[in-house]
């Protein structure tokens, strides 16, 4: 029985012959695209999906933070944009400190007018306004809230109640403006006849505070409910039969002094049409101013002519 052995050793010949350096280079690369689509793949398989959901809207992506875009956050570093070359001309630049809201829906430039000092005292007064819109925290105990003094309602007015001190709903304000309409400080002086150190103390007369529609850098509005004004008027004139007696006293005085005003600039123009048209007729009268005597032919007769100069008028004059 043979004993088995070892192959014998292939020959020399046999052997593969080595890569060229072409042939090195070309496996090189084609080992790197295919770590690269490998890579790809399972990058793919990792993110999140880009096909819309069941909503229609797009998924939420995780931004890396390797990220090279602009737009990335917590880029600290990224230079500035480039300026489009072709807005040259166009291109505005705003200081969004300088701008005044308009209260219409706009962001208005300052104007060169207003100066620092009346831009702090604007926002003064709307700081002033926005103390008096506090409303204060509603209790879960319906017993601890305070109710409509028409209705029993709560859901009052807190703006009422903070400044007029009055208990009263919205709904109910609407439905009794004989009471709890606002008066303008004009309106109170002319109607109910006050003073401004009247309208200016708060403790007897307090006010609500509105930006001013005319201009918004001049004083803030002040409004006054009629309930309290009319009490404070009955107080002032004993009864508002006595109001209406001094406002028609006041009213027909008003007319007797604009009426007398009116006489004497009736009077005034009277006089100096009257003089006007006296110098105009002294003025159109002619002066006749005559020259030297011219006598007469041959001057045996002893009269001459006078004539004017301006208007060529003759007269007849005896020489002596």
């Amino acid at each position: 029985m043979d004993r088995p052995s070892t192959p014998p050793t292939l020959a020399s010949s046999s052997r593969p012959p080595p890569l060229t350096l072409e042939q090195l280079k070309r496996v090189e690369i084609n080992r790197l695209k295919a770590k690269a689509r490998l890579r790809a793949t399972q990058e793919a398989e990792a993110s999140p999906s880009t096909e819309p959901n069941v909503n229609k809207k797009r998924p939420l992506t995780v931004t890396s933070a390797d990220n090279t875009s602009p737009t990335a956050p917590g880029r600290k570093d990224t230079a500035p944009l480039l300026r489009d070359t072709r807005l040259m001309g166009r291109y505005l630049d705003y200081d969004l400190s300088k701008m005044v809201d308009s209260r219409g829906g706009f962001l208005v430039e300052d104007r060169p007018g207003i100066d620092e000092e009346e831009r702090k005292r604007l926002k003064a007064r709307e700081r002033e306004r926005m103390k008096q819109n506090l409303d204060p925290p509603m209790y879960l105990d319906p017993t601890l809230n305070p109710k409509c003094s028409e209705c029993n309602s709560m859901d009052i007015d807190h703006t009422f109640k903070n400044i007029f001190k009055v208990l009263i709903c919205n709904k109910c304000k609407d439905a009794h403006p004989e009471k709890y309409s606002l008066l303008t400080k004009t309106e109170c002086k002319d109607d109910y006849l006050l003073t401004d150190p009247e309208l200016r103390d708060e403790e007897l007369l307090p006010h609500l505070l509105k930006a001013n529609p005319h201009k918004a850098t001049w004083n803030n509005m002040m409004l006054y409910l009629r309930c309290q004004v009319e009490s404070h008027a009955v107080t002032k004139w004993g009864s508002l039969d006595a109001l209406d007696a001094e406002y028609g006293r006041r009213a027909e005085e008003k007319k007797r002094k604009k009426s007398k005003k009116f006489e004497e600039a009736l009077r005034d123009l009277r006089k100096k049409t009257r003089e006007g048209v006296w110098q105009k007729r002294r003025d159109e009268e002619h002066i006749h101013e005559f020259g030297e005597v011219e006598e007469d032919e041959g001057g045996e007769s002893g009269s001459g002519r006078q004539r004017c100069k301006d208007c060529g008028f003759e007269i007849e004059v005896e020489v002596f």
